[in-house]
């Protein structure tokens, strides 16, 4: 309710949908469920994998099994794929550039006095960095229903994105929420205790510069990964007292993650597709 739902628009629009295409059904099904297979790996791992490629990677690859290239928009493909790298970089910068300016800022502080003040500004942080998740992520799903809504004739696909349904707002933010407290424990111990040492005013200089980088995407439409800037964040909040501080061995994991997450729900996904076509008359 907060941001323009302009990332909605654009996850809408990764596969050409025709209105009153029931194909389309089985290849969101198959997306979706290629995309959560991966999910559900990364969890069981212990990894910081990006649901967001995820679903992109899903729904790109039972698309291609369904009609080829010429199905999907690559436009908006190769926008997702920029900012694959850019989302952690601009999280690091920022990151970086915050605790250095908190350290000179304070630099007559005693560390006590630091902490405790750092311990209340953390609210403000993160609560910011969750306003940031929910607009940027939970855009991604509203955008998968808008498009299934349009092939199922439920919605013209005229309708521009500021207009969406308010039971489609509600309902995937919701879900986002429920997800995020209940099942994401074990990756909130790898991002804040297994990349490095984080204090107070370094996770308030992280969520901050993850909160910055996500706003900024969502005003643009652009849909990022809030688990890669975040990770980037840390790892530039963490870098100001030297790369030694960097546990890289579990950096290293998360990156072949990321690296993985396309790839690897595309192919599920497209395999799902061909099983389900191979039972069902599309």
């Amino acid at each position: 309710f907060v941001f323009t739902p302009k990332v909605a628009g654009t996850v809408s629009k990764l596969v050409r949908v025709q209105p009153g295409e029931p194909a389309f059904v089985y290849v969101v099904l198959a997306g979706l469920s290629g995309a959560l297979i991966w999910d559900l790996l990364t969890w069981v791992w212990g990894l910081p994998t990006s649901s967001s490629h995820a679903l992109v990677g899903g729904m790109a690859g039972a698309g291609l099994a369904y009609g080829g290239l010429p199905v999907l928009h690559w436009d908006k493909i190769l926008q997702i794929v920029a900012f694959i790298p850019l989302a952690p970089l601009l999280g690091f910068g920022f990151g970086f550039a915050l605790m250095l300016g908190v350290y000179w800022l304070l630099r007559a502080w005693r560390p006590l006095m630091v902490d405790r003040l750092f311990r209340r500004c953390q609210f403000l942080s993160a609560a910011a960095y969750s306003l940031g998740h929910g607009g940027n992520d939970a855009q991604k799903t509203m955008g998968i229903i808008v498009a299934l809504l349009v092939a199922s004739g439920h919605l013209s696909p005229e309708m521009h994105h500021d207009h969406l349904p308010w039971w489609i707002v509600l309902s995937c933010n919701a879900a986002m929420a429920l997800g995020t407290a209940f099942g994401g424990w074990r990756i909130v111990r790898t991002m804040g205790m297994k990349i490095t040492k984080l204090q107070p005013v370094g996770g308030f200089c992280a969520e901050s510069a993850g909160a910055i980088t996500l706003f900024g995407s969502t005003l643009c439409g652009i849909p990022v990964s809030t688990t890669h800037t975040i990770t980037g964040a840390i790892v530039g909040v963490g870098s100001t007292r030297g790369f030694s501080a960097i546990r890289w061995g579990v950096a290293r994991r998360i990156v072949w993650a990321w690296v993985l997450t396309i790839p690897a729900a595309a192919m599920v996904a497209a395999l799902l597709f061909t099983l389900l076509r191979a039972f069902v008359q599309l």
